[in-house]
């Protein structure tokens, strides 16, 4: 259970008496804030580059109490926001133009001293016991910053299985799709042959994460160059007589394909709260860009077209944001569906390419080049109608739930 120490004062939050989330905003700034009319902010270090170009140096805030959060979780997204501010934020340029995140270990353990790896993991495993929708917004606040690292947060979070990984040390890696299977898992054509105490692996994975960073693996791998996501390594993996120890092997024998099934529903949760995070970023670039660039002796965000764009762009954003949110407090009661962890990644995908669209058009040339973030923001948001299930799947999902109902 997620307490924080005092009411108004506290900076830090502690669960089962384990320090989490070190240097917390003050509780009582929060709080009040919450109650208000939203401030605008003072941007941290990923929207500094706007007043370099004379924009308002101010970012949209997130009204928590609209999204019905508690205080815990709200001090949740202030923290995870702070640390990616200092953490992340000064790479999160670097890494889209060289598809490298140079402090990527450093990062991961820091990650692991504030509890963010496994952050749904049993206390008793080591995890820190919270839930999924303390998740997502840890996703979401992540992807504000840079969508590619919060993709590999939200790949390795699903892969805890040891200390090791919960702490940082290590960094996981899936390999679950192929060269001609990737929704259609059944097709898998990876071979693992049982040989004294090993099995012996032979075939291919493509588009898995991490294999460029993760410690476990021993064969060739092929990074990909990606037209967005860059940071985040995607490759080709060649296994040749690959051997792993029979001890290694996860679940029962022969049910693979349930193991890693079983956890594509909260996978698919998780990693809906990155198009959230995308969404708030254009925002957040767009809405003060709009309010110092002029246009015939006004400021361009005063025309009724452009209003008409905020407008859309921040309801597309709250809509998803409710949906997200609902579905992951449903799920933390026990209240697991298929129908709703499909329609939410679906819903904020969709959303956040037209977002992004919609914030390079309120930039106009401007949004078209790379000296603004808006490419990266469209290129990043296209992945999430194709990973994790595409989008043409997903209403495949949703469809045949209805139709279950009519048998």
């Amino acid at each position: 259970m997620l307490k924080s120490s005092s009411r108004w004062s506290t900076r830090h939050v502690v669960v089962n008496d384990r320090l989490l989330f070190p240097g917390l905003c003050d509780c009582e700034h929060v709080g009040r804030q919450s109650r208000s009319v939203p401030r605008l902010q003072t941007l941290p270090v990923p929207f500094q580059g706007l007043q370099r170009r004379a924009c308002a140096g101010v970012a949209i805030p997130v009204d928590d109490v609209v999204n019905g959060l508690t205080e815990e979780q709200i001090q949740l997204r202030q923290s995870v926001r702070k640390f990616c501010a200092e953490q992340l934020a000064p790479y999160a340029d670097e890494i889209d133009k060289t598809n490298e995140f140079s402090q990527l270990r450093n990062y991961w353990k820091a990650m692991g001293e504030m509890g963010l790896l496994g952050i749904t993991a049993p206390v008793e495993y080591g995890g820190t016991g919270l839930g999924y929708l303390d998740h997502v917004i840890v996703m979401e606040e992540m992807s504000r910053v840079s969508a590619s690292i919060a993709l590999s947060y939200g790949a390795h979070s699903n892969l805890c299985v040891n200390q090791m990984l919960l702490n940082g040390e290590h960094v996981g890696a899936l390999a679950m799709s192929e060269p001609n299977a990737g929704s259609d898992v059944v097709s898998m054509k990876l071979k693992a042959e049982k040989k004294g105490d090993y099995y012996v692996l032979n075939g291919n994975k493509h588009y898995s994460l991490h294999c460029g960073e993760g410690n476990a693996w021993i064969f060739n791998s092929t990074k990909l160059d990606k037209l967005g996501m860059r940071g985040s390594n995607t490759c080709e993996l060649i296994f040749e007589d690959c051997k792993i120890p029979e001890e290694n092997t996860l679940g029962p024998l022969n049910k693979g394909v349930y193991v890693m099934m079983s956890g594509l529903d909260l996978e698919r949760l998780v990693l809906a709260s990155g198009p959230i995070g995308i969404m708030q970023a254009v925002l957040d670039f767009a809405v003060p860009y709009l309010h110092t660039r002029e246009a015939f002796g006004q400021k361009i965000g005063h025309f009724q077209l452009m209003q008409g764009k905020m407008a859309d762009m921040y309801t597309r954003l709250s809509s998803c944001r409710q949906y997200v949110y609902n579905v992951a407090r449903a799920c933390d009661k026990g209240h697991f569906n298929a129908m709703d962890c499909a329609g939410v990644i679906l819903y904020s995908a969709e959303n956040a390419t037209q977002v992004a669209l919609d914030g390079i058009q309120c930039l106009g040339g401007n949004g078209y080049i790379n000296d603004y973030p808006m490419g990266r923001f469209l290129r990043d948001a296209k992945l999430y109608e194709i990973g994790a299930g595409t989008s043409e799947i997903r209403r495949l999902i949703i469809g045949r739930a209805f139709n279950a109902m009519f048998k």
